[in-house]
């Protein structure tokens, strides 16, 4: 079984602070809806506005901070975030009324897309590119135990129920930031880019990154498919007991835990990257088939279904998020690390934003045709990522250096151009 934590060093501390904080984001989001409801008093569809609100907002500013970042050093702009972060958090715990959660809520989503970008930033600084990959199926089996124990924790306050328990969590999440931005501080410093004067945002500009980072997002619904799509179709759709939705999700937290990194090991450059994406579409296919089967079976028979296609679906997940990650740094380019990493990083919202009201479309709306076809989403997206990558990369040839040994180990299959990303010097959320 792989070492949850990485090498001592700059990954491990990297690991520590993606660890210290997804503990307090894991009881937020367990308690936080009965918090914003009960303690504060907002009625659900209010919450939900508010929340799709600041997420739009947090990934339009997510390009900027980002470029704040390769301009301004990464670590020290990840610090300021992260504090920035936790006061954010800290603000749930005096609002009263829709218009205070709505500014606490906005300066909630930029602190955390702009910290995303900004270590992103950090990360590609300090660990090579050979490792990347690697250090980031670390730091996603981390965020996957830090969650699992900060939902346990969150249980508890739920079981309780009083408003004294939800704001100590509220209050444990914004201490958990705070002691992110100490690990942060820890690191070594990164030096800043610089960018030439007149050059705005390239990656506004970038026709292939954006149509890769698109395409990147259609395969990110699986997110909300685990959270909402699914916990809906097993409750409404099938005969499987409710409790089953709680055994799945832990299942997958765990699976996440413990073969996220043996997974990524795979992932070595832009081919094999690709490579692993086209296999998570296969196989995302074929989960939403087995899916669609559990609909009209009898309680254990549903439960056996549900099983089987949870467990495609973590693989599907594990191969994605590996070849994802390489993609998105391969295709940076030097010295616009962190704006370029914002702009990645809106796929993610996109997905939450969207991704609601695309599955219960198609899952409430066509039941089991409607698996189908969002099976057939996954795969078409996950077969013109290839193309689309292989385009970013061919504009981005003129750039890279020659590097025949880099080029071999990286690109060995034919039509693919050298190395996007050459940066030879030492630079995610928490």
């Amino acid at each position: 079984m792989p070492r949850l934590l990485p090498p001592v060093g700059p990954q491990r501390t990297l690991a520590l602070a993606q660890l210290s904080n997804s503990v307090g984001d894991g009881a937020y989001y367990v308690t936080s809806a009965l918090y914003f409801t009960h303690v504060v008093g907002l009625a659900p569809a209010r919450i939900g506005l508010g929340l799709t609100v600041a997420w739009a907002v947090g990934s339009v500013v997510g390009v900027p901070l980002g470029r704040v970042a390769d301009r301004r050093g990464p670590r020290g702009t990840a610090v300021l975030l992260a504090l920035a972060t936790g006061a954010a958090v800290a603000s749930f715990l005096v609002v009263r009324g829709f218009l205070p959660f709505l500014v606490a809520a906005c300066l909630y989503a930029i602190a955390q897309s702009g910290l995303a970008a900004a270590r992103q930033a950090l990360l590609a600084g300090l660990v090579s590119e050979q490792e990347r990959t690697g250090l980031l199926a670390h730091l996603q089996s981390t965020l996957n135990a830090g969650l699992a124990l900060g939902a346990a924790l969150g249980g508890l306050a739920v079981s309780y129920g009083t408003g004294s328990a939800y704001r100590t969590v509220f209050a444990a999440d914004a201490a958990s930031f705070l002691l992110c931005a100490f690990l942060l501080s820890r690191l070594p410093a990164v030096a800043p880019v610089t960018v030439t004067r007149g050059a705005g945002f390239a990656v506004l500009r970038d026709r292939p990154y954006a149509v890769v980072t698109l395409l990147n997002a259609v395969l990110l619904l699986r997110m909300p498919l685990l959270s909402l799509g699914l916990p809906l179709w097993t409750t409404e759709r099938t005969d499987a007991p409710e409790w089953l939705v709680s055994v799945l999700f832990v299942f997958n937290t765990g699976a996440v835990m413990l073969f996220q990194v043996r997974t990524a090991r795979s992932v070595r450059g832009l081919a094999t990257a690709t490579r692993a994406i086209r296999r998570s579409g296969v196989l995302a296919l074929a989960t939403c088939v087995v899916f669609a089967f559990s609909a009209g079976q009898s309680p254990a028979a549903a439960v056996a279904v549900l099983v089987a296609g949870s467990v495609l679906l973590v693989a599907a997940e594990m191969l994605q998020s590996a070849g994802s990650w390489q993609i998105g740094f391969d295709l940076a380019p030097p010295g616009r690390i962190g704006e370029y990493q914002g702009f990645f990083g809106t796929g993610t919202t996109i997905a939450r934003t969207l991704g609601p009201l695309v599955l219960t479309g198609l899952l409430t709306g066509l039941g089991a045709l409607g698996w189908v076809l969002l099976g057939g989403l996954f795969l078409a997206a996950s077969t013109a990522l290839s193309p689309a990558t292989r385009w970013a990369a061919g504009t981005r040839r003129d750039d890279a250096p020659a590097s025949t040994a880099r080029r071999a180990r990286d690109h060995s299959a034919p039509g693919w151009p050298s190395n996007p990303n050459p940066s030879g010097s030492p630079a995610t959320r928490c």
